[in-house]
């Protein structure tokens, strides 16, 4: 072993004649970012330690004085006081170099039955599950946001679209349903991805096992996990949790995405539907008029980086063969800023919903200029025995009248509506309203007000 070596205290610094260059150091190092593993590291160790000597492989003084030492590093980490190195690579070794330093030998000993394999396998997996955890409890806090907003518009006109063209009248706490909805789904994803998450590696060692008579299931209890992982070569190798995780949270920015987009669309004076409060909005270094939905373009943006990150994770192991590679080192970063881009647009989002402002006129005149009750009336025609093509094509006549006179559908008189169909009568008009339209909509998953509140009701049991 040289003397170099020596000094910088590699776990496997014996096997080498010549130390690491100083430039592969830095490639190689990790410890400038999964160092945020620290509290996972330390009570995965501790569980380790403590099943150790629950075996008689370490005796309890150095079960007592690993217990203390971890104390003093999770406080000196805590002050901002330790010295991270790069000489030893990550968050594992120089926490391990840090407690034998300070406990002697028994710092030495703590790592009997384990490598770095399964370790870092259960400080990602520990982290993650307080991720998951956190990400849920957002989504809860973002759709009881939006079920407050869907309850004070549950009967406010607004134009429902496809193609982006006024197509049939809804209420905008209708169109909010929607979204809580896709959130929700994203929590029950969440909560499945979970229990394939909360599954121990640590006992795995390298990749074979080990030969010290562990207990596993002691060590997943004391970690609160729900099982084992049980092959120990997929246990060290296995990816698929993150992968999963990413997965999930790329759908969580695919609705915040559109959410955002619907937003911008909405704010813009061409339909003026709604405004967002000042703090999420910035100006113009040229324009002083303007106010610009800067939080839901970001989010819109951000939802990329989060797309890019599962792109990147399933290129990452879609090569790899048994059982741990170096590679896995790069599936820290990309999990790291994609539970923290998530949480953040899942925080900022919470706090923006309460603050819409809804422009019921603007909304209700887009309604007046989109034809959004001719379904309705086309509806009415079958209803007193025209064939439905046939009353697709009346109505679709009648549409063009009204778009040639710049009238609305109900503005047309009972003569006018007649030359398209005898079958038309005076009760017509009170299906050609908004209002008429809405109701007429009664039944679970329609824009009926009164469903809409009843459905409200529902999700605001099962949170």
């Amino acid at each position: 072993m040289s003397d170099h070596s020596q000094e910088a205290g590699q776990a496997w610094s014996g096997r080498f004649s010549e130390p690491v260059a100083e430039l592969v150091k830095r490639y190689t190092a990790s410890v400038f970012f999964d160092r945020r593993l620290w509290r996972q590291d330390i009570q995965g160790s501790l569980a380790h330690a403590k099943m150790l000597a629950r075996q008689g492989i370490l005796s309890n003084e150095d079960l007592a004085a690993i217990e203390r030492g971890m104390g003093e590093i999770a406080a000196e980490i805590e002050r901002g006081e330790f010295a991270w190195q790069l000489d030893a690579e990550d968050v594992h070794l120089n926490i391990e170099k840090r407690l034998t330093a300070l406990i002697g030998e028994a710092g030495k000993r703590l790592h009997t039955g384990r490598s770095r394999n399964d370790q870092v396998a259960t400080d990602i997996r520990l982290w993650l599950r307080e991720a998951i955890d956190t990400i849920t409890g957002l989504l809860k806090n973002l759709i009881r946001a939006l079920l407050d907003l869907a309850e004070a518009h549950a009967a406010t006109p607004m134009p429902g679209f496809t193609h982006l063209q006024v197509a049939q009248p809804v209420t905008f706490g209708h169109h909010l349903l929607a979204y809580v909805e896709m959130f929700a789904r994203d929590g029950e994803r969440f909560a499945d991805c979970r229990k394939r998450v909360n599954r121990l590696p640590l006992g795995a060692a390298a990749l074979a096992g080990t030969t010290f008579p562990i207990d596993r299931d002691f060590v997943a209890r004391e970690l609160g996990f729900d099982g084992l992982c049980e092959n120990s070569l997929d246990a060290v190798s296995d990816r698929d949790f993150a992968i999963e995780f990413t997965a999930a949270a790329s759908l969580v920015m695919v609705h915040l995405s559109r959410f955002s987009e619907e937003l911008i669309l909405w704010m813009n004076p061409r339909l003026g539907f709604i405004d967002l409060a000042d703090r999420f909005c910035t100006g113009s270094s040229i324009m002083p008029q303007k106010k610009n939905p800067d939080v839901p373009e970001l989010a819109r943006g951000k939802s990329g980086r989060v797309f890019g990150h599962l792109v990147g994770l399933l290129t990452l192991m879609k090569g790899q063969p048994l059982a741990y590679n170096k590679d896995n080192q790069e599936d820290k970063e990309p999990l790291f800023d994609t539970a923290d881009t998530v949480i953040d647009s899942l925080r900022i989002f919470a706090d923006l919903v309460p603050g819409i402002r809804v422009k019921a006129d603007a909304m209700a005149a887009a309604l007046r200029q989109g034809y959004a009750t001719a379904t309705d009336l086309a509806d009415y025609l079958v209803k007193k025995g025209l064939p439905f093509r046939d009353a697709h094509e009346a109505v679709a006549r009648a549409v063009r009248l009204a778009e040639a006179k710049g009238c609305d559908l109900a503005e047309l008189s009972l003569s006018e509506l007649q030359a398209f169909s005898p079958l038309i009568a005076a009760d017509v008009y009170e299906v050609l309203t908004v209002a008429g339209a809405l109701a007429a909509r009664d039944h679970i998953g329609g824009t009926a007000p009164a469903q809409v509140q009843a459905a409200i009701a529902r999700w605001r049991e099962k949170l």
